[in-house]
């Protein structure tokens, strides 16, 4: 094999993406763990609480999640029992029901979302300047709408798509 073919800048690109994803997950799992959340669960109470009415149809929730409906399900299932959401019946769709951030989960969101977002600026953004962070964002969006195009369903507003998670809104 050729040796030249690992310095190709496709692999060095997708090399440095992983490993700061690593990063920043295991920084990211250690602070959710200090407030009794698993990184699914904080990303489920983010993207309900940045949702219309703080609710998504459970099979959208389960497209922005990148998780499967059953997935999805049992999450919001242990959720629901901690208290931290419950479900809605969708009004329109028989079939279909709603995840709702219950005044519990917004208030455990809120007492992680300081903490979180120091990780943020101290490891990510913060080791950017505001020219390449929008480019990176930008750059990102588009990765990401072409690997996930169901990453915003159910959402609407300009919010939705900028996710303060450090996953792909």
């Amino acid at each position: 094999m050729d040796q030249n073919v690992f310095d190709d800048p496709r692999i060095t690109a997708v090399g440095l993406l992983v490993e700061a994803h690593a990063g920043l997950s295991a920084r990211f799992a250690a602070q959710f763990e200090e407030h009794g959340l698993s990184p699914v669960e904080f990303e489920v109470l983010t993207r309900l609480a940045r949702s219309p009415g703080n609710q998504l149809r459970m099979t959208d929730l389960a497209a922005q999640t990148s998780l499967s409906t059953s997935g999805v399900t049992r999450v919001v299932d242990r959720m629901e029992r901690d208290g931290l959401l419950t479900r809605r019946a969708c009004p329109s769709d028989r079939r279909s029901s709603f995840a709702v951030v219950t005044a519990s989960g917004l208030q455990r969101l809120d007492e992680t979302l300081p903490g979180h977002l120091r990780i943020i600026e101290q490891w990510f953004t913060g080791q950017l300047d505001p020219v390449a962070l929008g480019a990176l964002l930008d750059g990102l969006r588009r990765v990401r709408d072409a690997v996930h195009p169901g990453a915003t369903a159910g959402s609407t507003g300009s919010t939705a798509d900028q996710d303060e998670t450090g996953t792909p809104s």
